[in-house]
Parts: structure tokens; sequence; C-alpha cells
């Protein structure tokens, strides 16, 4: 293929991540999928290697690319199937997250898959919004083991099961019924496109997608100097005790290959800020991937000279049942900073000092009798400073890419009033060019309810780099109580939460 066919493919397949990812946003009924877009779109090829993604969160989609592949060896897939599956230690990140599968087929010959990954507030756990300070796998939630929720384009007694397990509110049905459509739209349009094209010539095609991106990884290892850069960072606590969890990388980068090692990190802990080895995929993948061009495809030639080693039993290699629904937001969150500040030591000119360095999640509900309401969001901070930038202020940074949960939204869902949102002003740190400052978000409570609380960057600031200055820790306060970092707690009508993001770190002097 010559250089315009190759971008026109590219971009055809791309398409069809985005119309999927408008079909679940417009048929969700949960404001954190249709108003936050806490959601994710990619096309694999018939062994599972990725592709083509939407601009979606790259939590979800680097480790589904890294995942992949195991989950469609393990099945033994027909047309008309849609599997389901949030299990951490079987190519899930964290149970909220669910990933619904489907292959696609031409003339009884498979082609190819289409997934989605939907964060889903209610995922069945004991406290509202599912994101509880646990420290076993089965307290957060229903876990599902990869499962045939359709059999035939028929729905299966299995997804009867989880749907009854979930307590068959409208919201989880509905938002089960968005991913479904959207798979079933990806499908239709993936297999128009390998009509239109030939199977054999698409399968070339995609060999040429992936040499490409395989070139362009190339040509930024041969950018970046030879050597091995060492950066540690921690994680400010597991919320049960533990304090000053380390993140150690060496990242060794030859002209052929990158090698991250994280010899040297961690144990695994008793609170949830565990993770699998995708969500460390996915951190790794992000960062190489923001320096490469911005036309560069999403597919698996651009990530497959990465390799990445972690102790099974460490924080970010976790073995099962070990609690991880904070690993996916919070220590992902981490495991970025640590990367870029082993690259910046070979290239400081390309990465920025660290941004907030949480997704800041507030999960909260209620569950009475007559009354059930579950509801979770991430919140913006400080981005940070670069060499040719200020950090931008009030958004979501690195792994999450979400959007904020409209004031209107919330309060016509839920039994809230937010009653200040605003910029966290002289929050981001000063340098040459200054970080960006993070946000206040106050919520007063119009009924009881019980909150939840996984933050980071309560203790250790947002570094910056050259000589630039820290970004100010975030707080979390209950009224007129400071709050810890991850906390579970109990709250009255009238009562008021405000959380203080940081702000992102400095660049320079």
């Amino acid at each position: 293929m010559d250089a315009i066919e190759l971008s026109i493919f590219s971009s055809r397949i791309e398409s069809i991540c985005d119309e999927m990812g408008a079909v679940l946003q417009r048929a969700a009924f949960s404001p954190n999928i249709k108003d936050r877009l806490d959601f994710s779109c990619a096309i694999f090829d018939a062994q599972g290697q990725l592709c083509a993604q939407a601009a979606h969160i790259p939590v979800h989609l680097g480790s589904m690319a890294y995942a992949m592949q195991d989950i469609v060896e393990q099945v033994d897939w027909q047309p008309g199937d849609m599997l389901a599956l949030n299990d951490p230690y079987l190519g899930g990140t964290h149970l909220p997250d669910v990933t619904l599968v489907c292959p696609v087929y031409m003339n009884g010959k498979r082609v190819g898959f289409v997934a989605n990954r939907a964060h889903h507030a209610d995922i069945g756990a004991e406290t509202p919004g599912s994101m509880p300070l646990a420290t076993h796998l089965d307290e957060e939630g229903l876990v599902i083991s990869p499962t045939k929720i359709m059999r035939g384009n028929q729905v299966s007694a299995e997804f009867e099961q989880i749907k009854q397990a979930l307590r068959h509110t409208i919201e989880s049905t509905g938002d089960f019924n968005a991913q479904i459509s959207a798979n079933q739209r990806g499908a239709q349009r993936l297999l128009s496109v390998v009509e239109d094209m030939g199977a054999e010539k698409y399968e070339r095609a995609l060999t040429h997608l992936n040499e490409y991106g395989d070139r362009l990884m190339l040509q930024l290892l041969r950018r970046i100097p030879v050597g091995v850069y060492h950066f540690e960072d921690v994680m400010d606590d597991d919320g049960l005790g533990a304090k000053d969890i380390k993140i150690k990388l060496s990242l060794t980068i030859n002209n052929s290959e990158v090698i991250a090692n994280f010899a040297g990190t961690a144990s695994q802990v008793t609170g949830n800020i565990n993770c699998p080895l995708s969500v460390v995929a996915a951190a790794v993948y992000y960062v190489f991937r923001c320096l490469m061009p911005v036309n560069t495809p999403a597919c698996f030639g651009v990530y497959r000279r990465i390799k990445i080693i972690a102790e099974h039993g460490s924080l970010i290699n976790a073995i099962k049942p070990a609690a991880v629904a904070a690993g996916n937001v919070e220590t992902s969150t981490r495991l970025v900073d640590v990367v870029i500040g082993a690259l910046a030591q070979a290239v400081p000119e390309e990465l920025p000092a660290a941004s907030h360095g949480s997704m800041n999640n507030v999960a909260m509900g209620a569950k009475t009798e007559g009354v059930s309401w579950n509801y979770y969001e991430t919140i913006g901070g400080g981005m940070g400073g670069g060499a040719l930038f200020d950090g931008l202020s009030a958004v979501q940074t690195h792994m999450t890419n979400t959007l904020n949960t409209p004031i209107e939204s919330l309060e016509m869902h839920y039994p809230l009033r937010v009653k200040r949102y605003q910029v966290r002003s002289g929050s981001g740190g000063e340098g040459k060019t200054k970080g960006g400052d993070g946000l206040i978000r106050e919520i007063e409570f119009l009924k009881p309810a019980h909150i939840t609380l996984l933050t980071e960057r309560r203790r250790h600031k947002p570094w910056g780099v050259l000589g630039g200055q820290a970004g100010k820790c975030g707080e979390n306060w209950l009224n007129e109580t400071r709050l810890a970092a991850k906390v579970s707690v109990d709250v009255s009508v009238g009562d008021c939460l405000a959380i203080k993001t940081p702000g992102g770190g400095g660049y320079g002097v």
C-alpha cells in the first residue's frame, strides 16, 4: 500500500471505533458513561492483536491491547458470540470496568474482533459506587470471568444470571445493552470493510499498518539516547496502614527495543492499590505513544518492541485475589509519573513535569428501603509544565480521558447540590513554565449517603523538572474535618464534601 492508501485504511477502521463510542454514549443510562464518557472502543485482528482504537481512555485501551491475545486463546469462538469479563486477573483491570468482546466472521472465517470497555458505577460491591476500601477482590463486587452473554446472537442464561446478581437495575441493564449495541454496530461496520476489500487484502493492509507503526517506533527509539535510566516514586498509602509504597523503574533504551524493568517495586499490599500487569503495560504504552507523531496508528506494531518485567506478587503484578479497585486508577497514574521521570533524564525537552497524579476518585450513594443510588466520578487537576508550555489547569490527565459530570446532570440524577466548582488558584508549581492549577469541587448532601474517596498526592507533591517547583498536594474535607487520602464514611443531610485536587509541577527555572 502507498502512503495515501494506508492513511485512508487506518482512518477507516479507526472511524469504526469512533462510531461504536457514539452508539455507546447515546444508548447508555448512567451519567458515568453518557456524560463522563468513561468507556473505550477498539478493533482487533483474528488473533487478538490491536488494529485500531478511538481516542478514548488510555488505561482501558492499553490494558486491552496487552491482554486481548490471551483472552482470544481461552475461548471457543462461534459466530454470534458476545463475551463479557471484568476479572482483573483474566484480562480486565478492575471490576467496575466491564469488557464486551464480539468476534466478526465472513463466510465462516473469523476476520477480527470488536470490543468495548465501560465503567459501571454499580458492579455489586457493598459500598455505593463500587470503589470500596477492600482487602479482597470479592469485596469489590461481582467478578465476571470470561463469560458468553450471547450465543448465536441470542441472550444467554449466563447473562441473565449476571443481571440478576447486579439487582437488575435500569442503569446496569441499560448500560450492558448499550455496550452490546456498540459492539453490534462495530461488527457490522468492520464486516462491511472486509467485504469491500476482501479478506486477503484486508489482512495485507493490517500487516502494512503494523509495519508502519513499527517503523515509527524505531524512529522514536533512535531519537532517544541509548542508555539505562532509573526513576522511582511512591504511592501515598493503601488506606489500610501501608505508607510510601515504592514503584521503581529501570528503563533500558536501545536502537531496537525498550525494556521496562520494575524490579525493586514494593510487594502487593493489603489495600486495593494493587494492579495486574495489563495496567502497567497501559501506562508504559501511553507514555511512548505520546512521544510519537500525532498520526501514529494505534496498532500492535507500535508496541511490540516494548518489553515489561515486574515481579509476580509485587504491587504492580499482584496475585489473585488481591484487591485492585484503586490500582487501575491511582497506581496507573503513578506508573505514568515513573516512566516520564525516567525518560525525562534522556530527553528532558520532550517530557513534562508531573501532573496532579491522581484521578481523585469519589464514589457515593445510598442503599435503603425504596431508595438506591450509585454515583462515581473522577475529578481533574493540574497538568505539569513542559519545555514549551504552561500546564493546563483543571483537566483530566494521562491515564484518564473522561469529562467531568456536568453540575446539571449531577443534581438532576442524585440528591446532591454542587456548592462550589472552581480552579484552585496557586496550586501549580512555579518555573520557567508553570504547572497547571487543580480544582475545588464542593458537594452538599441532600439525603444521607455513604462516600468512599480513593485519592493520591495528598502527602507527596507532584514533582517539577529541571528546577521547577512541585505542585501543591491535594486535600479532602468533610465540613471542617480533614479526611485521609483513602477513606469510607457515612454523611448526613447538610454535610459538605470538598475535594481540593493537586496542581502540576513546574518546568525549569
